[in-house]
């Protein structure tokens, strides 16, 4: 049975699913080592700056999703943000990617977060069929980005 909580509980994930993030968005960690983003990442589990939910099944990590404070350096003046969206490749095509989602967008309206965004350069379509809006375009890593929002209250 697929289990989702928070990473912080499951700390022994930490490095495997923050090495996981380096790989999937390597552009964005390019002025950064992975032993730097482990560090980073798992202080963020207490800091709160990268709260992050987790599936998971008989011990075995799946996915992530994280509700960030800053995802974005451009864009500091926004935030929260959803982030580290990720789903193993063998555990794709069961909805856990929609349903870390929902579980953080209800954790951020839990904590009276109006307005989340998120930033993506490929995954457009799939968000705005999840009720995010598209604000703007933007370049970063070498391509085009876009920015999303999606109003909780």
């Amino acid at each position: 049975m697929i289990e989702m909580d928070w990473l912080v509980s499951h700390m022994q994930h930490s490095d495997r699913l923050a090495q996981w993030l380096y790989e999937q968005f390597s552009y964005e960690y390019a002025g950064q080592s992975l032993g730097e983003w482990q560090a980073e990442f798992a202080d963020g589990q207490t800091n709160g700056d990268w709260l992050t939910l987790i599936a998971h099944e008989h011990g075995q990590l799946l996915g992530s999703a994280a509700l960030a404070t800053n995802d974005l350096q451009q864009r500091a003046d926004l935030g929260p943000w959803l982030a580290c969206v990720f789903v193993a490749p063998h555990a794709r095509g069961r909805g856990l990617a929609a349903e870390l989602v929902a579980r953080i967008c209800a954790a951020a309206q839990a904590q009276g977060v109006e307005r989340l965004y998120l930033h993506t350069h490929d995954r457009q379509d799939y968000y705005a069929a999840r009720g995010w809006t598209a604000l703007e375009s933007f370049q970063a890593w070498g391509s085009s980005h876009c920015l999303m929002a999606r109003d909780l209250m």
